[in-house]
C-alpha cells in the first residue's frame, strides 16, 4: 500500500510564498522550504520539476496577490493616477519583499511592469480614460510622467527615504498630477 503523501503542491507554494513575503525571494531555496513546509525536499521535487517551476508559481502568486491588494486599497481621490498612485507606495511600504520581486528584479515571467501595474482589471487603462475625459490632452504622457514620480517615490520606501505620511502623499500627487495635466 503506498504511503499517504502528508505535504501538498498548495503547502509547498504557501510555504514557499510566505519566505518571500517574510525573507525576500533570494529566501526561496529547496532546503529552507523544505525546513519550514516540515518535510524534506523529496516532496517538493515530486510536484515540481525543478526549482525554477516552483519559483515561477511564487512569481504568478505574488502577481495575484498585488492585483488583489490594488483591487481591495481604498480609493482617495477622484483625481487620475493618484489612487493609483497611493496603492503602489503602499504596496511598496507594506509588501516589500513582494514589490522587490515584481517590480525591481529581472524575474518577470514574461509580464512588463506595465503589465503587472494594469492587470486583468485594466487599471493604468482606466486611469488613462479618466484623465482624458477630464480634458487631458496627453494623458498617456501624463501618465509616464506620474509614474516616474510614482514609482521613485515607492523605491524610497524601501530604503527607508520616503516619510512622507498617506495625507502628504495624497496632497503631493495630486499636486504633481496638476503640473503635468496642464
Amino acid at each position: 500500500m503506498p504511503r499517504k503523501e502528508s505535504i501538498t503542491i498548495e503547502q509547498i507554494l504557501e510555504t514557499a510564498f510566505a519566505m518571500t513575503r517574510e525573507e525576500g525571494f533570494a529566501s526561496v531555496t529547496a532546503r529552507k522550504v523544505a525546513a519550514k513546509a516540515g518535510c524534506s525536499t523529496q516532496p517538493i521535487f515530486r510536484v515540481y520539476k525543478n526549482m525554477e517551476e516552483l519559483w515561477d508559481a511564487v512569481y504568478e502568486k505574488a502577481t495575484v496577490f498585488f492585483q488583489d491588494y490594488y483591487s481591495l486599497y481604498p480609493r482617495m481621490s477622484p483625481v487620475p493616477f493618484v489612487n493609483l498612485g497611493m496603492a503602489y507606495i503602499a504596496f511598496a511600504r507594506e509588501e516589500g519583499h513582494l514589490f522587490e520581486l515584481l517590480f525591481l528584479s529581472k524575474k518577470d515571467n514574461g509580464k512588463s511592469m506595465y503589465d503587472l501595474l494594469n492587470g486583468d482589471a485594466g487599471n493604468v487603462l482606466y486611469e488613462i480614460n479618466r484623465a482624458r475625459a477630464e480634458g487631458c490632452k496627453r494623458p498617456e504622457e501624463v501618465f509616464m510622467r506620474m509614474w516616474i514620480f510614482i514609482h521613485g517615490s515607492a523605491c524610497m520606501t524601501l530604503t527607508g527615504d520616503y516619510d512622507l505620511s498617506n495625507v502628504e502623499t495624497l496632497a503631493v500627487l495630486k499636486q504633481v498630477y496638476g503640473q503635468f495635466a496642464r
